[in-house]
């Protein structure tokens, strides 16, 4: 530091008038106070007191490390000049070092005054001007949170990634199902609570055509190798609902029915979805037009007009069943096919069937007394099943996926979205286990021979439809009491002579076909109407008789046997008058 000059900072504090008096003043009469250098290891720190006032050079060495610090002070020409400016100076002085302390340091490698650490802070507050040193450091991120942050991540692109994947693999699904007729966005609408009527015919029915082709999906694998008649509908079920009373019905059609000219020289029903077109494939116009094709000609046989196609496969038969981890059956005749289908079961027994087994059942016709006609049967009895297993079974999310995956692999539908939430929301209104199961065998069709070759045929001969037609009609009446046709007898327990052949001649009037009329055995009959159901046969005539006399029909067991148990129901006339 060079002489004869002040200390950075103190002299600018001070004005020319203060130095101009500090000239001919002794600074002697100041009460100076020594400058202390405080020791550190490295710096040492310099304090200045208000007071103090320094007009001689300071050189400080590395050496200096405990000196004191004094400065001389300047002679005057007079003491009484100092006195009498004493006071003035004095003030003007103390005003000027009332001021912040300036601290500095003192660097010992340099021998310099530096601004202190503390003061510079403060400088740089004042300035806001922000410190490289004063800046936060961030802190280092745990192993634990940079590992949670990629499990989120994860997460999120799995969450993403699934439902890209749904979207794909729904509208393939929905697509392949319903003939490109809905999307994954149509699948959210079965959240809704209404539903949209399904289409009907004349009579307020709706008719759905189902048939099944061999092979273990809709290209026609069967097993290791490719079956050769894949494309045969080898199953052929017609299925007619009433929405508004839940009444539905099967018939199904023999494979060997003869049909119209086909494109073989055999002509069978089972050859006319293969002949226009069919294959299985959803993308193709030609599977639309080709079950269009059989709708028509099983309608022509039975006299019906279908609204709806379903076609299954055998593979989808397989794995409905076992995702459903098996169905119950109860046969209503004996199958003893030992070595086609391996399908042995006993009429009246309940047998637990795995997806194989339910297979081997519905294409078994050997060992049976229809034939084609009990296979058919048999494939009635799993559809129930079936049915009564995905209401009883709480499907898990796993569940559901498979089935649906099963569902859009192996079935082709013409139905839409909305119309499958409707026969869904159906089908729990509808009373399976009361299903009517429809033959035509042996009243209304026969076996024989044309040129070699073995057939069904209707009891008039080949194309000969008319008793099929009126037969079909009765059976698909929307009233029970034409197509139950249950039997009533009419028993008068009272003294009044001809109460029970009146009450015959009301019930026929109001569509009862087959009522008798007598006279009820000596006995106690202490209501007016008393009704017996002898079976479970005719559940539609049960709840309309129920209705027509505001009782509950009583059991088999509960009727008198002095009583004829030849009749579906006994309606007992008593009360008051009744005889002893």
């Amino acid at each position: 530091m060079e002489k004869n000059k002040s200390i950075d900072g103190l002299v600018s504090r001070r004005s020319e008038a203060a130095v101009a008096k500090t000239a001919t003043v002794e600074t002697s009469s100041l009460n100076k106070q020594p400058i202390k250098i405080a020791k550190n290891k490295t710096t040492k720190h310099i304090t200045l007191k208000p007071h103090d006032t320094i007009t001689k050079s300071v050189k400080l060495t590395k050496s200096a490390k405990s000196s004191t610090i004094s400065s001389k002070p300047t002679p005057t020409t007079t003491q009484n000049l100092a006195n009498s400016t004493k006071t003035a100076v004095t003030s003007d002085i103390t005003a000027e070092f009332l001021k912040p302390t300036q601290v500095f340091s003192f660097d010992e490698n340099t021998g310099e005054l530096q601004e202190s650490s503390i003061n510079a802070s403060s400088n740089q507050a004042k300035s806001h001007k922000p410190s490289k040193k004063l800046k936060k450091e961030k802190k280092p991120v745990s192993k634990l949170r940079k590992t949670i942050t990629a499990i989120l991540l994860i997460i999120v692109l799995a969450i993403i990634g699934g439902i890209t994947w749904l979207v794909f693999w729904g509208n393939d699904i929905i697509a392949k199902i319903t003939g490109g007729q809905g999307n994954v966005l149509d699948l959210i609408k079965f959240i809704e609570p209404t539903y949209e009527r399904l289409k009907t015919d004349e009579n307020g029915r709706t008719n759905i055509l189902a048939f099944g082709t061999s092979g273990y999906n809709m290209a026609g694998d069967e097993g290791n190798g490719v079956h050769a008649g894949a494309q045969l509908t080898d199953s052929i079920m017609a299925i007619s609902l009433n929405q508004d009373t839940g009444d539905i019905a099967m018939l199904s059609l023999p494979r060997d029915l003869k049909a119209s000219p086909t494109c073989t020289a055999t002509g069978k029903i089972n050859e006319v979805y293969w002949c226009n077109g069919g294959s299985g494939d959803a993308t193709t116009e030609e599977e639309a037009a080709a079950a269009q094709a059989l709708m028509y000609e099983v309608g022509d046989i039975l006299g019906m007009d279908f609204q709806y196609f379903a076609h299954l496969n055998w593979g989808s038969l397989i794995q409905i069943v076992d995702i459903l981890d098996g169905i119950t059956i109860t046969l209503d005749e004996g199958i003893y096919d030992y070595y086609w289908t391996g399908a042995v079961y006993e009429p009246g027994v309940e047998y637990t069937l795995n997806g194989e087994q339910a297979l081997g059942l519905a294409r078994a016709r050997h060992g049976t007394v229809g034939g084609d006609f009990s296979r058919g049967a048999s494939q009635q009895k799993i559809l129930v099943g079936i049915k009564r297993r995905i209401t009883e079974k709480d499907l898990s999310l796993i569940d559901l996926v498979n089935l649906a995956s099963t569902l859009g692999d192996n079935i082709r539908t013409n139905f839409s979205l909305d119309e499958m939430k409707s026969l869904a929301n159906l089908s729990y209104d509808f009373d399976f286990d009361s299903m009517r199961q429809i033959s035509l065998y042996p009243d209304y069709m026969t076996t024989g021979n044309i040129n070699g070759i073995s057939y069904v045929l209707p009891r008039g001969g080949a194309g000969y439809y008319d008793s099929i037609h009126e037969f079909v009609a009765k059976m698909l009446s929307n009233d029970p009491r034409v197509y139950e046709e249950a039997s009533i007898l009419v028993l008068n327990a009272t003294d009044t002579y001809g109460l029970a052949a009146d009450e015959k001649l009301a019930l026929e009037e109001a569509g009862y076909p087959y009522v008798d009329a007598d006279n009820a055995p000596e006995g106690d009959f202490p209501d007016k109407y008393m009704l017996y159901s002898l079976d479970n046969s005719t559940p539609g005539t049960k709840k309309l008789l129920e209705e027509r006399y505001s009782t509950t029909a009583k059991s088999y067991e509960e009727l008198p046997e002095t009583i004829n148990h030849d009749y579906n129901y006994v309606l007992i006339l008593g009360g008051q008058e009744s005889n002893n």
